[in-house]
């Protein structure tokens, strides 16, 4: 199945530039003075504004010191909290010509083995911070040699009047602009080839699937570091020239009601967030804190990142619909690194769609409408595909031949937004990146390694192939069996649960790994015994099959990507070697 779309005519000037740096000056050029970004510290409150101007400058300075320091190409590792310092020294390292490479910031040592064997992967020459981070790296890393040979610049030091020293480098469509380090759910981290061009497309597609001018105004507490954030909040504001709120990841987990307040406050047209944060923000906010608010002006709420749940997009809808929240705002999206971010999404101010399809056919990748007495499943629309150059296709990846309509198979994309490939990974390269269709031998394509399948126009993601559950012949979907498991009982934790495949005396058997809440009276832990049997009849009853062992552990325990991702494989592994922390 192919599907492709002629680029949107009347496409901006900004598709003109040859490179990012370049849609970044025309920007300061054009609005000067506006405001570019409003960073909340706190969360509320206090503010710190940056013009378009500033930013330009403030890249500039950081653009002369790394010239000064660095070779065209060098790699640079960026880590920083949400704040002006990050974007100053991302768009910095652009106007360098030095590779950014942004990471998330360390909160412990496993934390920091990663940077440093991204730091080895990139071949980096700079670690650029804050002083206040540095200060704190010096202290509690003293006797670390491998931390202490790292050479580290804090731009947040650096004399603006250096910008003047700036001398604009050539820079070409097919440059490197940026290294993304995919997050690592199914394997070790790769960092990312993003180049302008790439970028470029990937923020046009964005513009005309959220409908974005300079009249836009959004509002994210998603991490800088990661492509989310980064691309449709941070970046996307300057390409469509409009203003941007941010505020701290940690913010919205200590108070969730701040991401609301904030688009409250601002009249936000534009927010998003994974679907733990929808379910998350439904639960927690009280009604006191809902008087307080007006969401009339939220039109595009997406939510990607993450499996997409019918029952969260329905308890957000409803929890605030009497905040002026219209529930057309709601708009699952499909992304990933390797496409730069942006994949599919909308149409905008329509209602999600839910496709009743028959649970049996779909575990043999049939797709059958649902049949009245049958056990059935809810798919969710991931939106559009059709944006700008992109090609889609549907196809086995066994057989590689492209599926029918009514077949579920391997999402495949071509387009000018795709990344180049994986950083001195060749072998990784060419078989994600470079794939053709046995049939068709149409071609390249990057195999997303996600399976799905397209309906009345609108993809349907069905899961990472790498985790599918094979059992009897049957497939399983490990998200659908985790929201089975954590719909079942209120001891387990919502987005902490991992199910897979083990072979026992040579058969698969599921396995689910649960968090466990922590028990409101200490002197009265949750029954365990009871839990499992809870747990095992709605799996059986809902999937057909046997739950063949669950594993409870402790709350904040299971691992996860640096984005938030459950590392099924991960767990996979603890499990076997018996490394769990067990309830």
């Amino acid at each position: 199945m192919l599907i492709k779309k002629a680029e949107a005519q009347g496409a901006r000037d900004e598709r003109n530039h040859p490179s990012f740096v370049s849609v970044t000056r025309a920007r300061a050029e054009q609005k000067g003075d506006a405001v570019a970004y409003t960073f909340l510290p706190g969360g509320d409150g206090r503010e710190i504004n940056l013009t378009y101007a500033e930013l330009d400058r403030r890249a500039r300075a950081v653009a002369a010191r790394l010239q000064h320091e660095l070779q065209p190409g060098d790699r640079a590792i960026l880590v920083f909290p949400t704040g002006p310092d990050f974007i100053a020294a991302f768009l910095g390292c652009l106007y360098a010509r030095v590779i950014a490479v942004p990471v998330p910031e360390p909160f412990t040592d496993r934390h920091f083995l990663r940077i440093k064997n991204i730091v080895a992967d990139a071949g980096a020459g700079y670690i650029l911070s804050t002083s206040h981070f540095i200060a704190v790296v010096n202290q509690r890393f003293a006797n670390n040699a491998d931390i202490q040979a790292l050479r580290w610049l804090a731009t947040d030091t650096l004399d603006l009047a250096g910008a003047a020293a700036w001398q604009p480098p050539p820079i070409a469509p097919d440059d490197i602009a940026f290294l993304q380090y995919t997050s690592g759910s199914t394997a070790a981290p790769k960092g990312v080839i993003i180049t302008h061009q790439n970028l470029q497309a990937n923020s046009e597609m964005l513009r005309q699937a959220c409908q974005s001018d300079a009249n836009t105004v959004l509002v994210s507490w998603l991490p800088l570091f990661h492509d989310l954030g980064l691309v449709s909040k941070l970046l996307q504001t300057i390409y469509v020239g409009c203003h941007c709120i941010l505020m701290s990841p940690l913010a919205f987990l200590q108070k969730p009601v701040r991401w609301l307040q904030a688009i409250s406050h601002y009249q936000a047209d534009i927010s998003g967030a994974p679907d733990f944060a929808y379910a998350v923000t439904a639960r927690k906010v009280t009604p006191e804190q809902k008087a307080g608010l007006d969401l009339s002006s939220w039109r595009l709420a997406y939510a990607g990142a993450e499996p997409v749940r019918q029952a969260t997009l329905e308890q957000f809808a409803a929890a605030f619909h009497e905040c002026g929240f219209r529930r057309q705002a709601l708009t699952p999206a499909f992304g990933m690194a390797e496409a730069t971010l942006f994949i599919a999404g909308g149409p905008i101010e329509r209602s999600p769609i839910y496709y009743e399809i028959d649970a049996a056919a779909f575990g043999q990748n049939r797709i059958v409408p649902a049949r009245a007495g049958e056990a059935s499943l809810t798919a969710v629309a991931c939106g559009r595909f059709d944006w700008a150059d992109q090609q889609l296709k549907i196809v086995n990846p066994d057989t590689r031949n492209e599926c029918a309509p009514d077949e579920v198979g391997e999402i495949w994309l071509a387009g000018s937004h795709i990344a180049r490939g994986y950083w001195h990974k060749p072998a990784e390269t060419e078989a994600a990146f470079h794939a053709y269709t046995a049939d068709t031998s149409a071609g390249p394509f990057m195999r997303t390694g996600d399976l799905g399948f397209v309906h009345e126009g609108q993809i349907y993601i069905g899961g990472r192939i790498k985790d599918l559950i094979i059992i009897d012949g049957q497939n399983h979907y490990p998200q659908d069996v985790e929201f089975t498991v954590e719909d079942a009982h209120p001891a387990v934790r919502q987005g902490c649960t991992a199910a897979f495949s083990i072979d026992h005396e040579g058969q698969e058997r599921l396995v689910a790994v649960a968090e466990l809440r922590e028990p409101v009276n200490v002197d009265s832990p949750w029954d365990t015994q009871a839990i499992a049997q809870e747990l095992r009849r709605a799996v059986a009853k809902e999937h057909g099959i046997p739950l063949y062992d669950i594993a409870f552990i402790k709350a904040r325990t299971i691992p996860k990507t640096s984005s938030g991702k459950i590392q099924r494989l991960a767990c996979r592994a603890d499990y076997l070697a018996n490394r769990l922390h067990a309830y």
